[in-house]
């Protein structure tokens, strides 16, 4: 019988496969724990809404390959998240804010009195940012974890394979993630029905971005007719493997940077003055 939950990833790095015995004996010292958060939310005509969780399974798939012996863990995943951009359309479901919180705090403090140390949000869904580095720090107060965020797409690794028109506006439904579940879910995509769509602003607003610093608060009927951002037509499995592969090698190099990190490790560079936190 096929089954979600096979594959070297699994077998090997899949939190939840543990018995408590074992979880119990783990050695916490550098064990780091992921959790990813991804969403249930419309990604046009041509994509599952359970895109960005299967792409941020699909990315630490990736980087597991190069973690086999690394005391690295990953957690069954948050599949529902803040979507509120995406609401209205058909099979979009969404957390308030305060749900998500309340949900990624108890697991942190269920993680702490297990006698873990280091604990990581892996992000998938754009709308989430800036919440999940509220929660974040938020933890790092309440229980003592070392608490750390990394997105899916924190990595430039596409610069030679997507046009930069695609790599500035493709953010939603675009050819990346078209690529993404090509690879992951051929079968799930409706090629025949993927879109073309983008936007501009006019010269009047030449600093303004949808996303970054400058940022215009949007809600997705505001910025597409389709319910996507870029080009989904050009997307391939080739390159969608290409960049899976690529971010996954990222991925591994800084998820075992944080299983190593120790706060202790920061080093002040101030020789002038040894302040107290209280002063």
């Amino acid at each position: 019988m096929e089954f979600r939950y096979q594959g070297e990833a699994f077998e090997q790095k899949f939190f939840a496969r543990l018995t408590s015995k074992e979880i119990a004996e783990l050695p916490k010292q550098n064990a780091l724990i992921i959790l990813p958060v991804g969403t249930v939310e419309q990604h046009g005509p041509h994509l599952p809404v359970f895109t960005d969780s299967l792409i941020a399974e699909g990315i630490l798939h990736s980087a597991c390959k190069h973690l086999k012996e690394d005391n690295i863990w990953i957690l069954p995943p948050i599949a529902y998240s803040k979507s509120i951009e995406h609401l209205g359309y058909a099979g979009t479901i969404s957390l308030s804010g305060s749900t998500l919180e309340a949900m990624i705090k108890d697991i942190a403090a269920s993680l702490k009195k297990s006698g873990f140390r280091k604990f990581v949000l892996f992000n998938s869904h754009g709308g989430n940012h800036d919440l999940l580095n509220s929660v974040a720090r938020d933890i790092r107060i309440e229980t003592g974890l070392m608490t750390f965020r990394l997105n899916s797409y924190d990595f430039n690794v596409s610069e030679d394979l997507i046009e930069e028109k695609e790599a500035a506006y493709g953010i939603h439904g675009g050819e990346i993630e078209t690529s993404f579940i090509l690879s992951f879910k051929t079968d799930w995509v409706k090629k025949e029905l993927c879109p073309d769509e983008f936007i501009q602003f006019p010269e009047s607003a030449k600093h303004l971005q949808l996303k970054g610093s400058h940022y215009v608060a949007w809600r997705m009927e505001d910025i597409s007719k389709s319910g996507v951002l870029g080009n989904a037509k050009k997307a391939s499995k080739e390159t969608g493997e290409i960049i899976a592969n690529r971010l996954g090698e990222k991925l591994a190099v800084v998820l075992r940077e944080m299983a190593e990190f120790e706060m202790d490790d920061l080093i002040n560079i101030s020789t002038e003055k040894q302040y107290s936190p209280l002063t």
